[in-house]
């Protein structure tokens, strides 16, 4: 049998719920950059979550604040409104510090949005990368 009709199409009606779901969970590295690139207040925050302050002092996204997903609590989320949006990433598909985070992040009652590609995707688009602390 053919594999790609091994399993029926959705109904389109299930298919939009799935991806509007899908799409309010993600953003991507364009859309990151294209905000900052605009300047002013992005609207939300955009953490890092994975590696050590050494990593993250070599290589990060512009305006990314290192917070691995281990050390998202209640009490250092505090810094924060409670309304904050968070932009979460890591370094790429082969890494789920990302999604730990958001997780945490969700526990916590904290709005949130993964930024699909992480390190290895705002590599590929060619955006420029920031170091130091």
């Amino acid at each position: 049998m053919n594999p790609v009709l091994a399993r029926p199409a959705p109904a389109p009606e299930s298919l939009i719920a799935a991806l509007e779901a899908q799409c309010a969970l993600h953003t991507d590295c364009s859309d990151v950059h294209a905000t900052f690139k605009a300047g002013g207040d992005p609207g939300f925050v955009l953490l890092h979550t994975m590696g050590t302050p050494e990593t993250f002092a070599r290589r990060h996204v512009p305006n990314a604040h290192y917070l691995p997903h281990r050390q998202i609590t209640a009490e250092r989320m505090a810094e924060w409104a409670e309304d904050t949006l968070f932009v979460v990433y890591c370094s790429g598909p082969h890494c789920n510090a990302a999604e730990q985070a958001a997780l945490a992040l969700a526990r916590l009652g904290r709005p949130v949005k993964i930024m699909l590609g992480g390190l290895m995707g705002w590599e590929y688009e060619g955006y420029a990368f920031a170091a130091g602390a």
